[in-house]
C-alpha cells in the first residue's frame, strides 16, 4: 500500500548547506561555481486554474562567479546565506534590516562595498527564498509588524498564550514570523475569518464588538496585507478550516487585494501555495452598494484615469477574465464614475457597518468569488 504522506522538506539549515556544499564542489572540480535561481518575472508566472492560485514557471536563470555580470549578485547570495544560517544555528531571528548591516563591509584592498544601500540586499534576500524553496521567515527573517487581530481564538505566541478576545482597542499585534514554530492555535469558537482593508473602520467594527456578536475573528492589514497577515490567514483557513471574507473599498486597489489575498500576487507567485487562499470570498464593498443601500451621492469620489487604467488591467488577468460576475462589478463601477471608501458607510450612521451592511451581506451570502 502507498503511503499518502507528503514529503518532508529538509530544515532551512540544511538546504544553506548543501548550496554551499555544491558550490564548494565545482570549484574543487575546476568548474565555474554556480547555482540556479528561478526567473522571478511576469513571464515566468502562470495562473494554476485547477489550485486557482498564481504559480512560478520552471525558468531559472545560472548565476556564475566566474560571470562578471553575475559575480557580485552570486557573492551577495552567498553572504547572505552564510547570513541566516548563523541566523537559524543561534536560533535568533533579525529584521531584512539588520541583515542588510550584517552583511554590508568593504572588500579588503578595495573600495567596493558588499552592499550600497538594502535596495540591493532585499532582492537578494528574495532570490535566495527562491533558490532554496523555503520563506523568508523560515530564513529566521522578518519585517515590522503591519496588521492586528482580535476575535474567538487563542493563539499562543512564541510561548505566550494570546486570548484574542482581550486584546482591547488595539488587538493583538500580528507579527511577520506566524510560522508554527512560533504560533500555535488554542481554542476557537469563530465561524469566519472577515479581513477588513482599514485600520479605522477595523476599529469600528473592534469598538462595537462585531467579532463578539458574530463569531468571528477580526483581522487588517493596513491596506495590503504584509506577508505575516497573509501567512496567518492562510494557517487559520487551512488548519482551522474556516471560511475568510474579505472587506475592501470599492475601488481598482481593493479590487487587487483581493486579488492577492485570493490567487497570490505576480511578486511573490514562488509563495502563493504558502499564501493564496483561492476559497477566500469578496464581501464588499461593491460597486452595486450605493443604490442597494442608498448610499449617498455626496460621499462617492469621481474615478481617476489612474483608477479606470488600472481596473480595466484588473479585469484583463486570467483569474478575473472568466467570471462573469466580475466583469459586471468592475464594468459597473467605470460606469457610474465613481469609487467609494469603506468609510462612506459611515454617512449612513456611525453603527451602520457593524449593525447593518455587514450582517446583511452574511445573511443574504451577498458574496463575490
Amino acid at each position: 500500500m502507498s503511503s499518502s504522506k507528503k514529503p518532508v522538506r529538509p530544515p532551512t539549515d540544511e538546504k544553506i548547506i548543501q548550496m554551499a556544499k555544491n558550490v564548494r564542489l565545482q570549484g574543487l572540480a575546476g568548474d565555474d561555481p554556480r547555482f540556479n535561481v528561478p526567473s522571478r518575472t511576469l513571464a515566468n508566472v502562470n495562473f494554476n486554474e485547477v489550485k486557482r492560485i498564481i504559480e512560478m514557471g520552471e525558468g531559472k536563470t545560472a548565476r556564475e562567479f566566474f560571470n562578471l555580470g553575475q559575480s557580485k549578485k552570486f557573492m551577495q547570495t552567498m553572504l547572505v546565506a552564510e547570513a541566516c544560517k548563523r541566523l537559524v544555528d543561534a536560533g535568533k531571528t533579525n529584521s531584512i534590516r539588520d541583515l542588510y548591516y550584517m552583511t554590508k563591509h568593504t572588500i579588503a584592498t578595495t573600495r567596493e562595498n558588499t552592499f550600497d544601500d538594502q535596495a540591493e540586499s532585499d532582492p537578494i534576500i528574495e532570490d535566495l527564498e527562491v533558490t532554496l524553496d523555503s520563506l523568508r521567515e523560515e530564513l529566521h527573517l522578518f519585517a515590522s509588524n503591519k496588521g492586528a487581530m482580535v476575535g474567538e481564538i487563542t493563539v499562543v505566541d512564541g510561548g505566550d498564550v494570546i486570548d484574542a478576545r482581550r486584546m482591547g482597542t488595539g488587538g493583538w499585534s500580528v507579527p511577520s514570523i506566524v510560522e508554527p514554530n512560533v504560533i500555535q492555535f488554542r481554542e476557537c469558537e469563530a465561524k469566519f475569518i472577515l479581513l477588513v482593508e482599514k485600520d479605522a473602520m477595523w476599529r469600528r467594527l473592534n469598538e462595537d464588538k462585531f467579532w463578539k456578536l458574530h463569531h468571528c475573528i477580526l483581522i487588517h492589514g493596513g491596506g495590503q496585507p504584509p506577508r505575516g497577515v497573509r501567512r496567518l490567514m492562510h494557517r487559520m483557513v487551512n488548519e482551522l478550516k474556516l471560511p475568510l471574507y474579505v472587506f475592501v473599498d470599492n475601488d481598482p486597489w481593493g479590487y487587487y487585494i483581493y486579488s492577492v489575498v485570493k490567487q497570490g500576487s505576480i511578486s511573490l507567485a514562488y509563495e502563493s501555495r504558502r499564501m493564496a487562499i483561492p476559497s477566500a470570498r469578496f464581501i464588499g464593498l461593491s460597486s452595486a452598494d450605493v443604490q442597494k443601500y442608498q448610499i449617498p451621492d455626496e460621499v462617492t469620489i469621481r474615478l481617476e484615469d489612474t483608477d479606470i487604467a488600472r481596473a480595466k488591467e484588473i479585469m484583463a488577468y486570467p483569474w478575473f477574465q472568466g467570471k462573469k460576475h466580475w466583469q459586471t462589478e468592475i464594468q459597473r463601477m467605470l460606469s457610474s464614475k465613481v469609487k467609494l471608501e469603506l468609510e462612506a458607510l459611515s454617512a449612513k450612521g456611525i453603527t451602520f457597518a457593524s449593525d447593518e451592511y455587514l450582517p446583511r451581506k452574511l445573511k443574504d451570502k451577498d458574496f463575490l468569488d
